[in-house]
């Protein structure tokens, strides 16, 4: 399990496979410099609400990864991730699409 820490006032633990979507989405959107808002839902033991986040160029964004290898990035899966930051509610924490694979559906970030 990874963390991602927004400007150190704010984390939340998610999967490394996860962890590698939401950074290339989140840096794609940052570069063209679009700020967006980031949703996800708190664990259990936080209470079971969900978390919102402002995000903008200007925020210091720090990916932790808990394990050394790069995993596969799913085109799919980062697509719908897209689709949802580009929506008026921002990016949100989505279950990755069942796709076929196949080398065409998967890339190594590297």
């Amino acid at each position: 399990m990874g963390k991602f820490i927004y400007n150190t006032q704010a984390s939340a633990t998610f999967d490394d496979r996860l962890l590698a979507h939401l950074q290339i989405v989140m840096g794609a959107k940052l570069r063209r410099s679009e700020a967006f808002f980031f949703t996800w839902k708190d664990d259990a033991s936080l209470g079971n609400g969900r978390t919102t986040l402002w995000v903008h160029a200007g925020a210091s964004l720090i990916f932790k990864f808990s394990g050394s290898r790069q995993p596969q990035i799913n085109r799919a899966w980062l697509e719908a991730l897209t689709d949802t930051a580009n929506s008026p509610g921002g990016l949100r924490v989505i279950r990755e699409p069942q796709t076929a694979d196949t080398a065409e559906d998967r890339v190594l970030v590297g």
